[in-house]
């Protein structure tokens, strides 16, 4: 009993539940093959340079969804007997741009520390350094990885919570 305690406690501080107000700018569907993990990529650091995300914004979201993705490719199908497809959305609220990686895996992310030699185990550690924020939530289909960085002063096209501009 303690355990579930544990794992629901840790589960609560990494939740991310989507708010009604979040703006979608995109979503994509991709087969749970690795050559598509190019084209997750692409699609993050087009929709992020779309909407004139700030600086290396792009590039940085581009990097964190190479590695949710690899981590949905690899670890991210469960004990299911057919392979489900892998669903990347990218949304904005205020200055924040969130990535989500879909996958029908229940299994909980974790953090490894991977040894000097080992040519693995460190994406969740760039993930976590890189983002503002990240974290997973369970759903009944599976899990969402998700991270947020800050890309604008505020959400383009978004009036302040204050009114006027």
């Amino acid at each position: 009993m303690e355990e579930a305690v544990k794992a629901s406690a840790a589960l609560t501080e990494c939740r991310y539940t989507m708010n009604p107000a979040l703006s979608p700018l995109g979503e994509k569907w991709v087969p749970r093959e690795a050559r598509n993990i190019a084209s997750a990529r692409r699609f993050v650091r087009d929709v992020a340079a779309d909407w004139n995300a700030m600086g290396d914004v792009p590039e940085i979201a581009e990097l964190l969804t190479s590695e949710l993705v690899t981590n949905a490719m690899a670890y991210g199908s469960g004990d299911t007997s057919t392979v489900s497809p892998i669903r990347i959305t990218v949304s904005g609220e205020k200055e924040l741009l969130t990535v989500d990686v879909h996958d029908s895996c229940i299994a909980v992310p974790r953090m490894r520390r991977a040894g000097d030699l080992e040519v693995s185990g460190r994406g969740l550690a760039i993930v976590q350094e890189l983002s503002r924020n990240w974290g997973w939530t369970l759903n009944p289909y599976g899990k969402s990885v998700w991270f947020q960085l800050v890309a604008w002063r505020r959400m383009p096209g978004v009036a302040s919570a204050g009114g006027g501009d």
